[in-house]
């Protein structure tokens, strides 16, 4: 196998720096994880990695979920409080 020439490794550099440009920053990301789990990307340093089992729970509680944080508000820390 060759090694790429200058100009394709340009062409590639340039096409990864498009592609990461075209994610808005805190976008949240899904991917199947090696293990076959549900990876969030996008919410904080690491992913947040679920079965599928677990996703339906949990969204199962979503509503019970917002009844939490919004009964707890003030004792939750938060990045943004004014949102």
């Amino acid at each position: 196998m060759a090694e790429p020439s200058y100009e394709e490794l340009k062409a590639k550099l340039a096409e990864l720096e498009k592609q990461v440009q075209g994610r808005k920053k805190g976008a949240i990301d899904f991917r199947v994880s090696e293990k076959g789990g549900v990876s969030v990307y996008g919410l904080g340093r690491f992913p947040v990695t679920l079965y599928y089992e677990q996703w339906i729970r949990l969204l199962e509680q979503a509503d019970e979920l917002r009844a939490f944080l919004e009964s707890n508000k003030s004792a939750l820390k938060r990045k943004n409080p004014e949102s």
